[in-house]
């Protein structure tokens, strides 16, 4: 890398607000001089990776700002191009919807405004640009208000960039930045407010009543930009280096900012239903998402001395530089823990990270992301870091009754990896009184899990001797995962099975074929033994010859999976395929789990088999006592949701070859017609007024790119096909699975709860607990609850109070709203049939609150 894109890309990096010891001045100043000298014969690569930089590492933007403002003093023309650049990358944004190119590029043209590099009214054209696209959305009769998302997006731009150069603003044009403050006070009349029912990570904010009632992001927002304007516009948060340059930058020539527009939103459904504004409302919200939903873990003695405003920032600055350096870990920790502030901040960035890893309805990023994030920090910050996780981990064990179920499985999965890689060390009799607890205590599962995802990450030995603390927790881990085969040993069954068992082994070793097995199988097995015990052998047998490695079982199932297909070719035999599964890896739930995500993959189980198998009174008992089922569940649910996703990109892809086809199609027959109308008559006889070589090869292109537009046209119907067929089957699959949730959760809702509370199972003389009851856990100043909670089995001596029965409805509604939440957007698009066949009728109210909780949709269907 050359010396001058070295020093534009660590600009700032030794200065003291990002923990060095030279002055940004200095540093600024020797960026300059040398970018100076390289812009007579670099000035389009330093225009572009400026601009670059100024993106992806938004947290130097006051840097970058300011080093333009000086080198728009030395050339005028490279600053008026930085501005239309910036200028034409948030039109290009706002006209794609890409929310963080918008959010990025506006506060860039914040901090120009502050070097004098862009007329400040020209700024402020801008805001009221975003800001009447956002009131006129939000009007009834001239907009749609189901794109409130989009509309509470674009003040969101407005106010986040206030800290940036609001003083500047406030300084030069006060008139003009008072009509945007009163502009955005208005819109709040205007817009209903936001409640986080259904997204909340924690049960008690799902509480409608009091949601309602609460200052949501956008109010809160509100509300620390006004208190940053009473304060005259300080904070600690943002370096202004432009100041040290105030009187050179003065003198430099201001560009004006051409006006930007925002796309209209989409014109309302034509029928106002319930269902047609719902779906245009979650569009609208995933196109312009929420950035964060906080999470106050820490008590706020951790943080006092960080102003609310200051708080915003810092959340900026984290998350930012977690989108932008997803892709090197090691520098995004780095990053981190180097911003421009003057206090500590690892309790906030703790939280912050926290947040997006239980980020609801889906993480920005996968969730192995923020786990090698985290282990970075510790290692980045050994002395304080892995001790502020420890203790954020025990804040949400505390609470983890009151923990959504999905942020619960979250949780598990990121803890059990993250102490994988700190050779599993954890102070576990700290939590040895959950034995006391009852084996569906939320606390105890929560141990349980992270013990069996453990052993996954390592073997059942080496977690054993991390628990030696705590000795009496190997109670919790799970079995040692050996296959428990019904034929294999002395002590068999049946002689007659064992005996077919040990035939059918043989066969596989012999190499037999599979068309000599299943002859074997109709000729002789099922007429002398039944279908029942033939499928009990067949599949034990095969998965026992598999139960070596993932290979073995992927070779058995590849070379005799038609065997069983042919023995279970319908749902009710698949069922009991399923069954013989969970039976012969009963001591292990990754491999019962495996196996058949495999075999759905081999479509020797179909996903409604899965879904009929979950559903099983024989497994009703485990819903609230492990992940074991839902784990399957899952799988099964998303392996259908990603082959949709798979066909949808596919059809995709192949609507842009048809485009092509179709227009190389046209263009080789433009060019044989033209070559063709050169043809001339001579005494009757047609002369060729081309070469014939020539309109021979014309002639073969045209038909070859005419053959390759009705293959590409071909394959294109193909795939919508296969997409049709897909669709009917997952709506069949989400109608099966709602059903039966609706079915089994009807008489258990009825008899856990009366009047929509939870029956306190211990004390007839006590009233109910409420079941939206909240916990202790601080959810921020926008989201913050009455601090009332019941006991979650914090000691021995002060049990789980839930009863099983009602543990058992609460742990399956939570999940109801955690699968409707995860597949919102495939829901949606069966509504009407849901609502008319799984969500009336006998459906329990609530039962049909869960899922109108996951799809964000009001209570009263309106």
């Amino acid at each position: 890398m050359s010396s001058w894109k070295s020093l534009v890309l660590r600009i700032g990096e030794k200065c003291p607000e990002y923990g060095g010891i030279t002055d940004s001045k200095d540093h600024i100043e020797t960026c300059f001089g040398v970018v100076r000298r390289e812009l007579e014969h670099s000035g389009i690569d330093i225009l572009t990776f400026l601009l670059q930089c100024a993106e992806q590492l938004p947290h130097k933007i006051p840097l970058y700002a300011t080093l333009v403002g000086l080198l728009n003093l030395e050339n005028e023309d490279f600053g008026r191009k930085v501005v239309e650049n910036a200028y034409t990358d948030l039109q290009d944004a706002l006209d794609s919807g890409n929310c963080n190119s918008i959010r990025i590029w506006m506060r860039f043209l914040t901090a120009m405004m502050c070097s004098k590099v862009v007329q400040p009214n020209s700024l402020v054209f801008a805001y009221e640009a975003l800001l009447s696209s956002a009131a006129t959305t939000v009007d009834e009769e001239k907009g749609n208000p189901a794109w409130q998302a989009c509309a509470d997006f674009y003040i969101t731009c407005v106010l986040s960039c206030l800290p940036w150069g609001g003083a500047e603003l406030v300084e030069q044009v006060p008139d003009d930045i008072q009509s945007v403050m009163s502009g955005v006070q208005g819109y709040f009349s205007l817009r209903r407010r936001v409640s986080d029912i259904g997204f909340s990570v924690f049960k008690d904010a799902d509480d409608t009543e009091n949601a309602l009632d609460e200052k949501d992001f956008l109010e809160d927002l509100w509300g620390r930009i006004q208190d940053l304007s009473n304060r005259g516009w300080k904070l600690d948060s943002v370096p202004r280096p432009h100041l040290s340059f105030e009187a050179q930058l003065v003198a430099g020539k201001s560009h004006d900012l051409a006006q930007i527009s925002c796309p209209k939103p989409p014109d309302p459904p034509a029928v106002l239903s319930a269902v047609a504004c719902g779906k245009q409302k979650h569009e609208a919200e995933l196109r312009y998402p929420r950035r964060i939903r906080r999470l106050d873990i820490f008590p706020t003695s951790k943080m006092e001395d960080i102003q609310p405003i200051d708080r915003f920032v810092v959340e900026e600055y984290l998350l930012d530089v977690l989108l932008y350096l997803n892709g090197c870990r090691k520098e995004c920790a780095s990053y981190m823990v180097g911003l421009p502030v003057t206090f500590r901040y690892e309790y906030l960035m703790a939280e912050t990270i926290f947040s997006q890893l239980l980020f609801l309805p889906h993480p920005p990023f996968k969730p192995m992301y923020y786990t090698l994030v985290i282990i970075d920090l510790c290692k980045s910050l050994p002395g304080a870091f892995p001790a502020v996780v420890a203790g954020a981990v025990r804040a949400l064990f505390d609470k983890i009754d009151d923990l959504d179920m999905e942020c619960r499985t979250r949780l598990i999965l990121w803890f059990s990896h993250h102490l994988s890689n700190f050779q599993f060390v954890w102070p576990w009799e700290e939590w040895a009184f959950v034995l006391d607890l009852p084996k569906w205590a939320p606390q105890r599962v929560f141990v349980q899990e992270v013990l069996e995802r453990e052993v996954r990450l390592s073997y059942w030995d080496k977690v054993k001797q991390s628990i030696e603390n705590a000795p009496a927790l190997e109670e919790l881990l799970p079995p040692k995962g050996v296959p428990n085969f019904k034929y294999g040993g002395e002590g068999g069954r049946d002689g007659t099975e064992h005996a077919l068992s040990s035939e059918l082994s043989g066969m596989v070793k012999g190499r037999q074929t599979v068309r000599e097995i299943i002859s074997w199988m109709e000729e002789s097995v099922i007429p002398a033994h039944g279908l029942e015990i033939t499928l009990s052998v067949i599949v034990q047998t095969l998965l026992d010859i598999g139960s070596k490695s993932f290979t073995h079982l992927i070779t058995v199932l590849e070379r005799y999976g038609q065997v069983i297909a042919r023995i279970c070719p319908d749902q009710d035999k698949q069922v009991m395929l399923i069954d013989e599964v969970s039976s012969y890896w009963k001591n292990s739930a990754q491999l019962t789990a495996i196996t058949i995500d495999r075999m759905m993959g081999y479509r020797l189980i179909s996903n409604m088999a899965i879904v009929r198998w979950v559903f099983s009174p024989v497994n009703f008992e485990l819903f609230h006592t492990s992940d074991r089922l839902w784990e399957i569940l899952r799988n099964a649910v998303n392996k259908t949701y990603n082959r949709i996703c798979d066909l949808r990109k596919e059809i995709s892809t192949l609507k842009k070859g048809v485009v092509s086809a179709e227009e190389a199609a046209t263009k080789a027959k433009a060019e044989l017609e033209g070559a063709e109308s050169q043809l001339t008559l001579m005494d009757g006889e047609p002369v060729l007024g081309e070469n014939p070589v020539r309109l021979k090869r014309l002639k073969a292109r045209a038909e070859k790119t005419k053959e390759e537009e009705v293959s590409a046209c071909e394959s294109l119907e193909a795939k919508e096909a296969l997409l049709a067929r897909a669709l009917d089957e997952n709506e069949a699959l989400f109608l099966s699975l709602f059903k039966n949730f609706s079915t089994v959760m009807t008489e258990r809702l009825d008899d856990a709860f009366r009047d929509g509370a939870l029956q306190h199972p211990s004390q007839a003389d006590e009233m109910a607990i409420d079941l939206e009851d909240t916990s202790a856990m601080e959810l921020d100043k926008e989201n913050a609850k009455p601090e009332k909670s019941h006991s979650n089995g914090g000691s021995a001596g002060n049990g789980y109070k839930v009863g099983e029965k009602e543990q058992w409805c609460l742990s399956t509604l939570g999940c109801v709203k955690a699968l409707t939440r995860q597949y919102a957007s495939e829901i949606w698009l069966y509504m009407e049939k849901l609502d008319a066949e799984a969500l009336s009728g006998d459906a329990h109210p609530l039962f049909r609150k869960a899922v109108y909780s996951g799809l964000r949709r009001p209570l009263n269907g309106s």
